[in-house]
């Protein structure tokens, strides 16, 4: 798991970064939860979450967004968290030409950042969204989400109400030509405490049956 720094917008970024030498490897980006928050890529549904990749196989990579840890800038409300998570998408694939998908994941803040960035980049083939804060930020850019992909929520969130993301998830499951699954962990809160085991095994049963479909047809 090594430290990678990454030449960014506003300086360095600071990142972990696991290579797959397999030819043609995928790849998976993790994005973290708010900064102003305590949000880092240590955070550890985001470590859950680029852990299951590593173990799928994929090349796996995970950063502090500006102005968090070694990642030199300060928080810019979103704007330069998704010009960040743009440059470091760019490192990951430039590391990887010959990576055979490429996936995007994120952890509240981090998945609303996540939704945006595979909204720019058609070479995006899935995404996984943890605990989506659709109550705090606005996700009607999704119209239509381009992609197959998995959205897990808690039904006791005390943050993000769980209403709104099976809303969400509703309107996404009835677009045409994609599959978007959303799985609930029961009894949960929004960081997952004490629900560590049902959400990586949700994460690595998602990614196992996923992981080779041919982007843009139906799971």
């Amino acid at each position: 798991m090594p430290e990678v720094i990454i030449n960014g917008p506003e300086g360095r970024i600071e990142a972990r970064y696991s290579h797959n030498d397999e030819k043609g490897a995928p790849i998976a980006l993790i994005l973290h939860p708010h900064p102003e928050h305590g949000g880092t890529m240590n955070n550890r549904i985001v470590y859950t979450l680029y852990r299951e990749f590593v173990n799928a196989g994929f090349s796996t990579l995970r950063f502090n967004f500006r102005g968090v840890g070694k990642s030199e800038g300060s928080f810019d409300n979103g704007e330069g968290e998704l010009g960040d998570a743009a440059i470091v998408l760019d490192w990951l694939q430039n590391k990887n030409p010959y990576a055979s998908a490429c996936w995007v994941s994120g952890f509240s803040f981090g998945s609303w950042i996540a939704m945006q960035l595979l909204m720019r980049r058609p070479e995006i083939s899935s995404f996984i969204a943890a605990a989506p804060p659709v109550t705090m930020y606005d996700f009607n850019f999704l119209a239509p989400c381009p992609t197959s992909g998995l959205v897990i929520s808690a039904d006791k969130d005390e943050i993000v109400p769980y209403k709104g993301v099976v809303q969400l998830a509703s309107k996404l499951t009835k677009q045409r030509g994609i599959s978007v699954e959303h799985k609930t962990i029961k009894g949960a809160g929004h960081f997952f405490k004490n629900h560590f085991d049902e959400f990586s095994g949700a994460i690595a049963n998602y990614i196992e049956s996923n992981a080779n479909t041919p982007p843009g047809l139906d799971i």
